[in-house]
């Protein structure tokens, strides 16, 4: 019997910090943390998933309607990337799929998008004579997770995760997605790019991150608009004193920090592509001073115990000083900060943040060329 092997990586968010749902500008990148799967095919219609460390998911191609019982499982991811490459043709049959993962759930390195192209990226090359793009084998994993898993999630994560390596990606028509891909190495720049687990639980948060989107939609409602990237921003100021008393001002100041964030993404871009590093670490310190005052997503409502991420971003500060840089990373409140570390400093800033939130908080992760892959044997995670 044939085995197979394939690949797909994890994601970090470099710039762009909520700003895709507005159909705005983001810069991210995949990373060498990776989802990887070997697969051998069944004389059945049924696929069958064995993920280390949980629960075997299954689902029949005969069946690949919405199953409301679904939602938020492994299963409505699975049945939905299966339904929409059945829409577009492709001739489906059963396999066994055995997955491992070094994409740790809860992350913020998106191990859900890593686990949609994986299996897009199987589905495209086993059943579909590999027709379709990165991108849209992104924009199928995209959808499962809208309609069958749920969640109301932007492009970001699927593109960077698909199309691997560093990419600037243009949402201002989230059907057809401007994607450059950038040619930059990290490992030149003289810093480590971290990702530090402040431990959080992401549990009750849904309504915290609900409220970004759901905020700026109603202030756009005031323009007859969708999004904000559609509202030019000379208008939205001049229109302020009268908007003020018709929405939160929290909403103000967030729709503030997007039409800042939405020009630093752009402004990161051209210094990459310059190799201007000193240039875009300070891009990237302020994207972290506007996702904390004006996003406002670092510390849920009312909390006052539990600041877990506003800890880490302090602990940043404290063992960075004026060198390097860091933001939040992702959706925020109970997720991951983001830093740029000068190599001479790593051994002492990775000692200071494991002191306070744990050993092996502190990821050094590398870019990954590749995004989503079928390999020629099996590797190890």
């Amino acid at each position: 019997m044939s085995v197979y092997y394939f690949s797909a990586p994890g994601r970090t968010e470099i710039g762009g910090n909520h700003t895709d749902h507005q159909h705005g500008c983001v810069l991210a990148a995949a990373v060498d943390l990776h989802t990887i799967a070997e697969v051998r095919l069944t004389n059945d219609s049924l696929i069958t998933v064995h993920s280390e460390g949980y629960p075997t998911v299954q689902i029949d191609l005969s069946d690949l309607h919405v199953h409301p019982e679904e939602v938020n499982t492994t299963a409505a991811l699975v049945r939905g990337v299966a339904a929409a490459f059945a829409q577009r043709g492709a001739a489906l049959k059963g396999f066994c799929a055995r997955v491992r993962s070094s994409v740790l759930p809860g992350s913020g390195l998106s191990s859900s998008a890593a686990f949609e192209v994986l299996t897009g990226t199987i589905l495209n090359e086993l059943f579909f004579d590999k027709r379709l793009t990165p991108v849209e084998i992104a924009q199928i994993g995209q959808w499962a997770e809208n309609v069958y898993f749920g969640k109301p999630c932007g492009l970001m994560d699927q593109t960077a995760s698909s199309v691997g390596g560093i990419v600037y990606i243009d949402f201002a028509d989230p059907a057809s997605p401007t994607i450059e891909k950038l040619t930059f190495d990290f490992t030149e720049s003289g810093h480590a790019l971290c990702i530090i687990d402040c431990g959080a639980d992401h549990a009750d948060l849904t309504r915290e991150y609900a409220a970004i989107p759901g905020e700026l939609k109603a202030l756009c409602a005031l323009f007859d608009k969708q999004v904000l990237r559609d509202i030019p921003e000379s208008l939205f100021f001049a229109q302020l004193p009268a908007i003020r008393h018709q929405v939160p001002d929290r909403a103000i100041l967030r729709a503030i920090h997007f039409y800042q964030e939405n020009r630093r993404v752009l402004q990161q871009k051209h210094a990459l592509l310059s190799h201007d590093f000193a240039r875009f670490l300070a891009l990237v310190r302020e994207s972290g001073r506007s996702s904390w005052m004006y996003l406002q997503n670092i510390t849920p409502a009312g909390e006052t115990q539990h600041q877990d991420m506003a800890l880490a971003l302090a602990m940043c500060d404290t063992l960075l000083g004026d060198r390097g840089a860091y933001r939040v990373h992702g959706g925020g409140f109970a997720g991951t900060v983001q830093a740029f570390v000068p190599l001479d400093m790593l051994n002492d800033f990775r000692s200071g943040i494991e002191a306070v939130f744990g050993q092996n908080s502190c990821h050094v992760l590398s870019i990954r060329s590749e995004g989503g892959i079928r390999l020629q044997h099996e590797v190890t995670l």
